[in-house]
């Protein structure tokens, strides 16, 4: 939720620096001066920051700097990284895998990282060169598509084997 500055007579400091609206300084004057001077500009006198002392303020239209923060705050909250997974099976056939690479892609180009998972039961663990080259297959289809990069080499754990790509920007 994005917090309003203080408008004209909301703002309770005594002296302010004021910026006019072609962002030129004009220097520290008292709140009643400063609240002419965007009077006759027919413009508002926002408080642009709190932190200084004193108080810098900015004459402006409110309502174009109101739409200016939320478009900063939406631009803010799209660059969310979510890491995707793919789980394949041990006997996976190639057209399912297939898919799989089609749904990976799709990740991968919207910026998601993808963490693709083999699980791996019972005799299947004993058998994890097959697991490894089914890994590879999954790789070298992907990569006919994209170029990818991997973060993560393939690890063992303790359901079956993972890894992690990154799309090449």
């Amino acid at each position: 939720m994005l917090k309003k500055p203080l408008i004209n007579n909301q703002i309770r400091s005594p002296k302010v620096r004021v910026i006019n609206d072609k962002g030129e300084q004009l220097g520290v004057m008292d709140i009643q001066r400063a609240l002419q001077e965007a009077l006759q500009s027919n413009l508002f006198l926002v408080q642009v920051t709190t932190k200084a002392d004193p108080p810098v303020c900015k004459i402006m239209d409110y309502g174009k700097y109101l739409y200016q923060q939320q478009k900063k705050e939406k631009a803010g909250k799209k660059t969310k990284v979510e890491l995707k997974a793919i789980r394949l099976r041990y006997n996976i056939s190639i057209h399912d895998l297939e898919t799989r690479v089609k749904q990976a892609e799709k990740f991968l180009k919207k910026g998601n990282p993808v963490r693709i998972e083999m699980q791996l039961r019972g005799r299947e663990k004993a058998l994890q060169t097959f697991a490894r080259e089914k890994m590879s297959k999954f790789l070298e289809l992907l990569r006919n598509d994209m170029e990818i990069k991997i973060e993560q080499e393939i690890k063992r754990q303790p359901r079956g084997l993972t890894m992690i790509i990154l799309k090449v920007t």
